[in-house]
């Protein structure tokens, strides 16, 4: 079969569905991480031969795509934040959301190291210490790592089939990061003191379920995902709790949070002291991020 025939086959077998722009998108990551062909070779190549063994392998992830099962874990990869990481079905698949997040807290670190002032005490004396919280494949404190100097990084999770993909992902991209298996639910000490403490936690309720695709209902994990309707907050509670503990005089906290409890979550950290406390919008105009300090 040749590669625009196959382009049609590929469409029509997906095309009730997923949205033709999505589609698109899976095509062109296939094509180039099994054919090493660009988008423009759609155009230069329509008649490049896919050979019998390939073109079994592709009609393969075709049917693995009609069963919804998403493209990074069929690839086995993705990206965030500029950076490649290895996705499995342990760990969740990183969201621009959270991309948002990472580029919120560079540029905060990066304006204040170069006023010479930060609610951070002494941050341009000393390396910063950053701790992540759920850290899943490790985006967060590997990009972290990637794009700021002078920073010394952790990072918990409680599965530690999700935290050996965090340490392959650190590898593969030159990151420093100290990985650490702990149940933080069940935690009431933290190793040290951070001048940050940085979550995405599971947030999602259970009777948000009806709004999830069946592509992440049935192939990421639960537990990286979903709280209990009674209690949805349980994560952010406790963590806030640890960071009274253990941030640094003046320290911040940082949160991705469900869009649907920004006041409630905003409500429950001034309850619990902290101060400074900014809600922010994500790109889609949804409550998605938290910072706050400790003073």
């Amino acid at each position: 079969m040749i590669l625009k025939e196959f382009r049609n086959y590929f469409s029509e077998a997906l095309s009730e569905i997923y949205p033709k722009t999505e589609i698109d998108t899976f095509f062109f990551l296939l094509i180039e991480e099994k054919l090493h062909l660009q988008r423009i070779d759609t155009v230069l190549k329509p008649d490049f031969l896919i050979d019998d063994d390939m073109l079994l392998r592709l009609k393969n992830i075709t049917k693995r795509l009609q069963k919804e099962e998403p493209i990074q874990y069929i690839l086995g990869k993705t990206e965030f934040y500029g950076l490649p990481f290895i996705v499995n079905e342990n760990t969740l698949i990183p969201r621009p959301e959270t991309e948002e997040l990472v580029e919120w807290i560079i540029k905060e670190i990066q304006e204040k190291r170069i006023k010479s002032k930060d609610v951070i005490s002494n941050i341009n004396e000393k390396s910063l210490s950053i701790l992540d919280i759920g850290t899943g494949t490790g985006c967060i404190p590997i990009s972290l790592a990637n794009n700021l100097k002078c920073v010394k990084i952790s990072a918990i999770d409680v599965s530690k089939k999700a935290l050996q993909i965090a340490r392959k992902n650190a590898n593969l991209n030159n990151a420093e990061v100290d990985f650490i298996e702990m149940d933080i639910l069940n935690t009431n000490k933290l190793n040290q003191q951070y001048d940050i403490i940085i979550s995405n936690p599971p947030y999602v309720r259970e009777l948000e379920k009806v709004e999830i695709n069946n592509n992440v209902l049935e192939n990421e994990p639960h537990l990286a995902l979903f709280v209990t309707d009674e209690n949805p907050l349980i994560f952010y509670k406790k963590i806030t709790d640890l960071a009274k503990q253990h941030l640094t005089k003046n320290g911040v906290l940082f949160f991705e949070i469900n869009q649907y409890l920004g006041k409630e979550t905003v409500e429950m950290l001034a309850e619990k002291d902290f101060k400074n406390i900014i809600l922010k919008k994500d790109l889609f105009g949804n409550n998605r991020m938290l910072k706050a300090s400790f003073i």
